[in-house]
């Protein structure tokens, strides 16, 4: 019978099932990426899988071997940058590796190329898709290592020292954090030019290997304007400033006539593991109003410099470009060089990222996806284990109690969790030891022993003195 079909052809029932599976869409490929889970401190950095990007139209999908880690991936961690992402997000601003595939309507480009982009986020990856324009192509004999270390720290660098300095031979330059990425490129690309006197500050432990490259070298503790005064009482020709505040104020007091100011970061207001309102405020608050009219009476220049502004959002990818060919030449002349200061694994991301944070490296820090992560000895594994421990109770109670930009409140971790756990079920009035008050709870607490449980007993009241007493740390 028509309606018996399926029994008296037996097979043709998997043979369906099997072409249902054949056209069941594949789950993609995962990849490891480093994401941030939530805006605040090292805690929110995860190695998670993520599924593998395909190019789209105008894109290349790069396989990642280097990427570069800024002090900008520091801010955007905490959530100090303008227009943060939404999270999750996959971090990171540049990387370097070879061309894998090519999406439609791309030209200039072939499978297997070796290059450098940048993106606004999503490099910190396996594999990341992004559009050609970002792309650039790196010269023979250069390392995945070295490109990742270029990219933004000598572009900024470059556009800063000569298409806004104006940097000419005999004159004088103050640059601030002049051991990190970006210095170690003003320090490189400032021998391009004769004679020219650099003034310098850093971290006190950096000036043993810095003092051979810069003229005069200070630590920041010191009052190194008066110092600078009495070398060149005139004042200088440049001032770079990556801090802000008052070393605003400093440097364009240090200014000789014609002298420039550029701005071109703010790290200052990065003071602690997650942001801080008052850093942030502070760090602005400290900045002089300037007047047009005192800097036409003083002919001075004041500029600033945002590289991810000029390329992502005014769109200024072409100039961009023909800057990174004028840096590749420099490469392959052997004028500039990276300096890196160490190159970790994804899996060690926090540890680079805290080594950043406290002004330790020298030169540029560099994460390679295809390393294995570092052994830890029993004391860090110890001590790892220890600050899990401690972060964890906070971490959970903030989860279920604050909204995320409400990550940075100074409430204590224990008075969230009283106030959040107090029971809100009134007690009935015929129950006398009910209706005592909350500071009492203890003493009922001790009686307990010697009377039977009262039935009354919310589970709420119960909840609250477990996360009192206990507090047990959630699991991972």
């Amino acid at each position: 019978m028509p309606g018996d079909s399926a029994e008296e052809n037996p097979a043709s029932a998997p043979a369906k099932e099997e072409s249902k599976t054949d056209d069941k869409p594949k789950e993609p490929k995962e990849m490891k990426a480093v994401v941030l889970t939530g805006f605040g401190g090292l805690k929110m950095l995860k190695v998670q899988s993520k599924p593998q990007p395909t190019p789209g139209e105008g894109e290349v999908l790069i396989a990642v071997k280097a990427c570069g880690v800024n002090f900008l991936d520091l801010m955007l961690r905490q959530g100090v940058t303008d227009n943060p992402p939404k999270t999750p997000v996959i971090m990171g601003y540049e990387c370097a590796g070879t061309i894998e595939a090519i999406g439609e309507k791309t030209e200039g480009f072939s499978v297997g190329d070796n290059v450098i982009a940048l993106k606004e986020c999503h490099c910190w990856a396996e594999l990341a898709s992004i559009p050609a324009k970002y792309v650039y192509k790196i010269p023979e004999g250069m390392t995945f290592h070295d490109a990742a270390a270029i990219a933004m720290n000598y572009l900024t660098a470059y556009i800063i020292l000569f298409d806004i300095g104006n940097l000419r031979s005999g004159q004088s330059i103050l640059a601030h954090s002049i051991g990190g990425g970006v210095g170690q490129a003003i320090i490189q690309l400032t021998k391009t030019v004769e004679n020219v006197t650099l003034y310098g500050t850093a971290s006190a432990h950096k000036h043993e290997s810095l003092k051979p490259n810069v003229t005069h070298l200070f630590d920041h503790g010191v009052d190194y304007a008066q110092e600078i005064r009495k070398l060149s009482p005139e004042g200088v020709d440049i001032v770079l400033d990556c801090l802000c505040g008052d070393y605003t104020n400093k440097g364009i007091s240090l200014l000789r006539p014609m002298g420039r100011y550029i701005l071109f970061g703010t790290s200052s207001v990065v003071t602690g593991e997650t942001k801080s309102f008052f850093s942030f405020a502070k760090s602005w608050w400290q900045v002089d109003k300037i007047s047009p009219l005192k800097l036409y009476d003083d002919n001075k220049f004041l500029a600033g410099f945002q590289l991810r502004q000029l390329l992502f959002r005014e769109n200024q990818h072409e100039y961009v470009r023909q800057l990174m060919d004028k840096l590749f030449k420099l490469y392959t002349d052997g004028t500039i060089k990276p300096v890196i200061d160490q190159v970790a694994s994804f899996e060690d991301i926090a540890e680079a990222m805290q080594r950043l944070h406290d002004r330790k490296n020298i030169g540029k820090i560099i994460l390679d996806p295809t390393i294995q992560p570092k052994e830890k000895t029993k004391n860090e594994a110890e001590a790892e284990d220890r600050a899990k421990s401690d972060s964890e109770p906070e971490e959970s109670t903030k989860s279920e109690t604050e909204p995320e930009e409400s990550i940075d409140s100074d409430s204590e971790p224990e008075e969230i969790a009283k106030s959040d756990t107090k029971p809100e079920a009134k007690p009935k009035p015929a129950d006398a030891e009910a209706a005592a008050p909350a500071d009492a709870a203890p003493a009922a607490t001790a009686d307990a022993a010697t009377e039977e449980p009262k039935a009354e007993e919310t589970p709420a009241e119960g909840e609250a003195e477990k996360t009192e007493e206990e507090a047990p740390a959630p699991a991972e």
